[in-house]
């Protein structure tokens, strides 16, 4: 049986849904609570990441009333309901069904399942690497620091102090292995404890050391010498740590958690406690020593030796410089933590470190020379701070914001940083922590001469590049600089989208109108919540496309509903799945309920950021009740 409807306003159409019944129905197709990992909503969906999508009567959901329209997107089970009803239906789901509701975390990692399987990797071993990065950096700068003190005044190295302070930054080095083993632990799923526990197994006084494996190691045979494959007797144990090594640990971890998360499912609950724990411990232990180490262990060094004579080699320092904010672009930079976390592990200096410092202080460079040859005030105050921040090497705005949208300025910032790699190569630079470049970096370079050299060569040529060679218009439409106009009134050139018979809707926002279709989303492409258009923003601020009031703003202010005066209900969207930026990036200048006029500013969002999260920032406009309405046009 349907749900019941009551009259919301007297005389009209506008009805208002039985929340808690559609929520009883939505629920029942489902398949049951242990088939609901977790719960979320945005402005118009209620979105549920599901164990199982073949146990879900997806007929049925289509069919309960409220639901308009079923789909799965990004490992979520997405169910339109609507505008300023998503929540109230939500909110019932939650109290009948028992389900947790979903974090942000929750929503990234349904996303991340969706992820070809390499940039899931890549993803994960950021994951792993970058929470331990403080600890790196702390140890690098304090070694960097010693370093330079002991050659400054060679009797401070024979002292008590020196020793004390030398063993306090190499701690985080010496048991690097258990640092990895924790937060791959917390990644992954597993106790963090027993993650500890598998670390400092790795690195165990009772095995030799692994900076001194050339020395010779002894081995233990659990299983006696009796069988042998290809040379390696079954059961061989090296006694030999894993100092020198990360990808090893991180591997161990995750058996060590799938072994965990599989034993607290089939383990009976009285005895779960301690039998768990045990079984884990020792099964990884024996699949640690006896297969993953010695197997990763060497794949590592070949990689590890592959990198570090590639950027020794000034060609392949050449390329990786050019390369590295492509990298930076796609999302994939994280994983070069895995790289420079090895040759640190090794003792070694972190050469991958000037790669990825004159990358991002090129792009400095060629930022800064926007900022100074623009003629255009709000290019002009978003390139100087971003450039200062490129500086600082935090790249993301002066690539996002600046230089990728005016393209030649990112390609003469390629070109600064591939050349000064090739000066990186070329004078031996190298590092003795990693997570910071640019100016920080002076901190942990091992030459602060060539260092400054470096950074002159790749800042100063995509500068003088830029400068010289990108040109106001290059690779954009133009932008109006600012005037006298009140912000509060939207700029002459606002078109009207939609006319109904009762109203019209104007432009929201600058940008380029396109028709629902081309709408990189498949419920607003289908216009299955109304009549929509979409609007590729050329700035990142949301004005009134009419008089009235607003309905609801989303508390994560990427969204927002507004009725006019004329009876016109309005869902504006900015970006699509915007939602999982949980509010970061964009800010809102009303509220629900108040009144407001075509041209007041409601919202405004950081396109740059959209783009990092790697979210369209499309603007989608909905007449939510084009029902209500005999005729609607739309410019596309």
């Amino acid at each position: 049986m349907k749900p019941s409807y009551e009259t919301k306003k007297e005389g009209g159409s506008f009805m208002e849904l039985n929340y808690r019944k559609c929520a009883e129905e939505i629920f029942a197709t489902l398949g049951g609570k242990e088939n609901i990992i977790s719960a979320a909503h945005c402005a118009t969906r209620l979105r549920l990441v599901i164990a199982d999508n073949s146990k879900v009567d997806v007929k049925t959901l289509e069919n309960v009333q409220g639901v308009q329209g079923v789909f799965n997107s990004s490992g979520q089970l997405q169910i339109i309901i609507g505008t300023g009803t998503v929540n109230k239906v939500y909110d019932e789901f939650i109290a009948i069904s028992g389900v947790t509701g979903g974090s942000k975390e929750d929503v990234k990692a349904a996303a991340a399942s969706q992820m070809p399987w390499w940039k899931q990797l890549i993803k994960t071993l950021g994951d792993v690497f970058v929470p331990i990065l403080p600890a790196i950096v702390a140890a690098g700068l304090m070694m960097g620091l010693i370093e330079a003190l002991g050659k400054a005044f060679p009797s401070f190295a024979s002292t008590d102090w020196y020793a004390f302070l030398d063993m306090a930054s190499n701690t985080s080095f010496a048991f690097l292995p258990v640092l990895v083993a924790v937060s791959a632990a917390h990644v992954f799923g597993g106790n963090i404890f027993l993650g500890a526990v598998i670390g400092l197994m790795m690195v165990h006084p009772a095995l030799t050391n692994g900076w001194n494996a050339a020395n010779g190691y002894n081995v233990w045979y659990l299983f006696g010498k009796g069988i042998n494959i290809f040379g390696y007797t079954l059961g061989q144990v090296n006694q030999l740590g894993y100092q020198g090594h990360v990808i090893p640990v991180v591997i161990a971890v995750w058996v060590m958690s799938k072994i965990e998360i599989k034993l607290h499912k089939v383990v009976p609950e009285m005895i779960d406690l301690f039998v768990t724990p045990l079984t884990t411990v020792i099964v990884t232990a024996l699949a640690t020593f006896m297969v993953i180490g010695p197997i990763f262990a060497t794949l590592e060094s070949w990689v590890l030796s592959a990198a570090t004579v590639l950027v020794a080699n000034p060609f392949g320092a050449l390329a990786m410089g050019a390369i590295y904010p492509i990298t930076v672009v796609m999302g994939l930079h994280h994983m070069y933590n895995t790289i420079e976390l090895g040759m640190l592990s090794t003792g070694a200096l972190n050469t991958w470190m000037p790669i990825a410092s004159a990358a991002n202080f090129a792009q400095f460079g060629a930022c800064l020379a926007v900022g100074l040859k623009t003629k255009n005030a709000k290019r002009k105050t978003v390139a100087i701070p971003s450039a200062l921040s490129a500086s600082l090497g935090i790249t993301e705005p002066a690539i996002f914001g600046v230089n990728l949208r005016l393209m030649k300025p990112f390609v003469f910032a390629a070109v600064g940083g591939a050349i000064g790699a090739l000066v990186g190569a070329i004078f031996h630079i190298g590092a003795t922590a990693n997570g910071v470049t640019g100016i920080p970096g002076y901190l942990i370079a091992s030459n602060p001469l060539t260092y400054t050299i470096l950074l002159l060569v790749a800042g100063g040529t995509s500068f003088v590049l830029t400068f010289l060679f990108w040109k106001e218009n290059d690779g954009v439409e133009p932008e109006t600089t600012t005037t006298s106009t009140p912000s509060s009134v939207v700029a002459p050139q606002a078109e009207t989208i939609i006319t109904t018979e009762k109203g019209i809707v104007l432009s929201p926002v600058k940008g380029k109108v396109i028709p629902a279709s081309e709408i990189p989303d498949p419920v607003f492409a289908g216009e299955a919540m109304g009549q929509s258009v979409g609007i590729v923003p050329t700035e990142g601020t949301v004005y009134a496309p009419f008089d009235g009031t607003v309905m609801m703003l989303f508390p994560t202010k990427h969204a927002i509903g507004l009725q006019s005066k004329d009876g016109l209900e309005v869902l504006i969207h900015v970006g699509v799945d915007t939602v999982q930026m949980n509010g970061e990036g964009f800010e809102a200048f009303v509220k629900q309920d108040d009144v407001i006029h075509a041209g007041d500013k409601l919202i405004t969002f950081d396109r740059a950021k959209i783009k990092d999260a790697n979210h369209p920032d499309t603007v989608i406009v909905v007449l939510t009740n084009s029902a209500n309405f005999e005729k609607i046009e739309k410019v596309a």
